[in-house]
């Protein structure tokens, strides 16, 4: 009892500087395992008490509570310790550093894991989309952006606002509202609008227009007896406010951005607010057309009309999609008319039929997985600090968990908004259902699960880096990044200096060259051999082809070349160095090793079926036990391998085996035999039996 109190307080009185210092001082201590908790005291062998029965009791007979507390707190401390080396053990949390195998086996069990994740991600990802989504588009834009009207007009080919009111009284009006069917025979939906028969109207449409102020730019005095009013290109700055025309109505009042919750639109020429002079149609027909002859006989659009935005929606209850529609004409300062459209189909109503529901729990299990992989990095943050980040493996880890977790909340954002509006539009069907916030943030979920999904994928090279193929690859781009960034530069000093030229040249007459972006993307398209050689020409006859000529010459046929030569060079030495090193153990070769010794256990078994078929063949009608044990004990078996064979066909216990007895273990024996030979003829088996080979091995009995 003193010696045991003594041991007690000399634990508890230390400070203790890692639970992994007990495994001797050449071991490697973990700085994520470090802290205050005890050591584990010796095992005890119960098994040398028992065999020793005039040794005394390691135990005393009496225990203090405060005793029992500690050896409780050194149970949970490694009982903690255990599960955390099973389920988050590392190639950043173990020594791997000197032990190859123990990397390439860490490694593979990594590995597998994030098979199962990637697995799912899949799974989640494409549970999302459909090929419906493009057909659903498809027939959208072919009706309201490519119907022509009656003289021609069509949403792409408007130039003018005449053009612009014949597309909204004609086609536009004839798209949105289908309350017949192809033979004048009422659809019988009452007041609602089935576009193709099948796709619901979902509330009313909506017209916004953004106009800027009259005198919002200067005009040159020389100009101003002829020209009295100037209105400037868009800038929310010098948007309009002033109520104008009727005055009454929302058409001809502006309403600010919070009022109508409206949202700014990147348009082709500038970026728009939310705010403006509003119109909202009707359910019928006949009342919408009154409504649009109304604002074309008072100039609804004038000089200082910007843009002109027509939003609806729709759903089709077939496929379970919603349609975000829309449509966007801008009125430069110059004159004209730029017509856009924007066709948004999501799925934004998720669980209805039994594949919704698979996908919840493929959700479920995703959350999961990120919570395992955050606790995973919050342990190897701990244990490499902010080294950690030094790695663009680790750094990935990072990327990927955190937009897992904005895609998370997003999903339950986007559930409680969804069924708020669709609620709020079922209890007033004829007011502006405004999907678009929905669809744009839809739309951003998508893209971000997609590229998730995208790093996802790259991330399995971290896994299998290992591998002497990756080995050559990852060295090869390390060891050339510096040649290769120091010649990038000047790359792209040639590479800007002929984007400037070609926009200054060409940006008047030519699309593609129109904005120095444009003429970087254009010059990308040219290495590519993707270029109108014929438009360039006919803006400049003399510098346009001057121009290209060089521009080849240099970019493409001289600085391509030169990137890849610097990495064929370095591939070279790269691979050269591989060849001259010892080969590490590989994951191939622990599949080997795991091979070899399931077929020397095999063979270990047939020697024993063997010995105790010798064993019956020399006995008598009855076998006892005694005999039994002494003859196999020596073949060299172990006592508990013979009596387990013995008490399992000595049914009656009476440690003798009769005639019937041994001639059951006979039969056993013999197909236990057969079925090792069976699985030992290695060299003729395809891969399917072998793995039938594992599985009837697994089932055999122990001896």
């Amino acid at each position: 009892m003193q010696r045991l109190n003594n041991r007690s307080e000399s634990h508890l009185s230390g400070q203790v500087e890692c639970e992994l210092d007990s495994l001797g001082k050449g071991s490697w201590v973990n700085q994520g395992y470090c802290g205050s908790p005890l050591p584990i005291p010796r095992a005890i062998s119960s098994f040398d008490s028992m065999c020793k029965l005039t040794t005394p009791s390691p135990f005393p007979t009496e225990v203090k509570p405060q005793e029992t507390v500690y050896l409780f707190r050194v149970l949970w401390n490694y009982g903690m310790f255990f599960i955390y080396v099973g389920l988050w053990g590392t190639t950043l949390t173990e020594n791997t550093s000197d032990n190859r195998e123990l990397f390439v086996r860490t490694t593979l069990r990594e590995l597998l894991v994030y098979l199962v994740f990637l697995v799912d991600i899949c799974l989640l990802t494409y549970g999302m989309t459909s090929s419906n989504t493009y057909y659903y588009t498809k027939v959208m834009t072919d009706l309201f952006v490519l119907t022509p009207s009656g003289n021609g007009v069509t949403f792409q080919s408007i130039s003018s606002m005449a053009d612009f009111w014949t597309y909204a009284q004609g086609p536009m009006l004839d798209g949105l509202y289908w309350t017949k069917w192809y033979n004048d025979q009422s659809l019988q939906n009452g007041d609602h609008s089935f576009i193709y028969y099948e796709n619901m109207l979902l509330g009313v449409p909506r017209m916004r227009q953004i106009k800027v102020m009259n005198n919002s730019c200067k005009v040159h005095k020389d100009f101003r007896n002829e020209i009295s009013g100037c209105f400037d290109v868009y800038n929310e700055k010098k948007e309009d406010e002033v109520d104008f025309g009727l005055v009454n109505g929302t058409a001809w009042q502006y309403h600010n951005e919070k009022e109508i919750k409206g949202s700014a639109h990147w348009g082709l020429l500038t970026t728009y607010s939310g705010g403006g002079y509003y119109q909202d149609l009707n359910r019928t027909k006949e009342e919408s057309a009154e409504i649009l002859m109304e604002m074309n006989n008072n100039l609804w659009l004038d000089h200082g009309t910007r843009a002109v935005f027509i939003d609806f929606s729709t759903y089709n209850a077939n496929i379970n999609l919603f349609c975000v529609i829309r449509l966007l004409v801008e009125f430069p300062a110059t004159g004209g008319a730029i017509p856009s459209y924007q066709i948004r189909t999501v799925k934004l109503i998720r669980y209805i039929t039994y594949w919704d529901y698979f996908i919840i729990g493929c959700e479920m299990v995703f959350c999961l997985f990120i919570l395992y992989y955050i606790v995973e990095e919050i342990l190897e943050l701990r244990i490499h600090g902010f080294s950690y980040f030094s790695s663009i493996w680790n750094t990935l880890d990072v990327v990927v968990i955190l937009l897992a977790i904005v895609a998370i909340v997003f999903n339950v954002f986007r559930t409680i908004k969804v069924d708020k509006l669709l609620g709020k539009l079922l209890e007033h069907p004829g007011i502006y259902a405004d999907f678009e916030f929905l669809a744009f943030w839809q739309t951003q979920y998508n893209n971000m699960n997609a590229v998730n999904l995208f790093f996802a994928w790259i991330k399995v090279f971290k896994y299998i880096s290992f591998n002497k193929t990756m080995t050559q690859l990852s060295s090869t781009l390390g060891r050339c990044a510096k040649d290769i960034m120091g010649f990038a530069i000047m790359f792209f000093i040639v590479f800007f200096a002929y984007a400037q030229l070609g926009y200054l040249l060409f940006g008047t007459e030519v699309n593609s060259f129109s904005t120095f972006v444009k003429c970087i993307f254009t010059q990308f398209r040219i290495i590519l051999g993707d270029f109108d050689y014929d438009a360039i020409e006919r803006a400049n006859r003399v510098l346009g082809p001057i121009y290209f000529v060089t521009y080849v010459f240099f970019v493409f046929f001289v600085l391509l070349n030169m990137f890849l030569a610097i990495i064929n060079d370095t591939y070279s030495e790269v691979k050269e160095e591989l060849s001259s090193q010892k080969d590490e153990l590989q994951i191939t070769d622990i599949i080997k090793q795991s091979y070899m010794k399931t077929f020397m256990k095999l063979k270990l078994k047939k020697e024993k079926i063997s010995d105790v078929q010798k064993v019956l063949r020399s006995g008598s009608n009855k076998l006892e036990f005694k005999d039994f044990r002494e003859t196999l004990k020596e073949l060299g078996h172990a006592d508990h391998e013979i009596s387990e064979a013995f008490s399992k066909f000595d049914h009656d216990g009476n440690q003798i085996l009769d005639q019937e007895e041994q001639e059951r273990m006979k039969r056993e024996l013999e197909e236990k035999r057969r079925c090792v030979e069976y699985l030992s003829k290695s060299d003729r088996l395809s891969r399917e039996t072998k793995l039938r080979k594992l599985i009837l091995f697994i089932k055999m009995d122990t001896l």
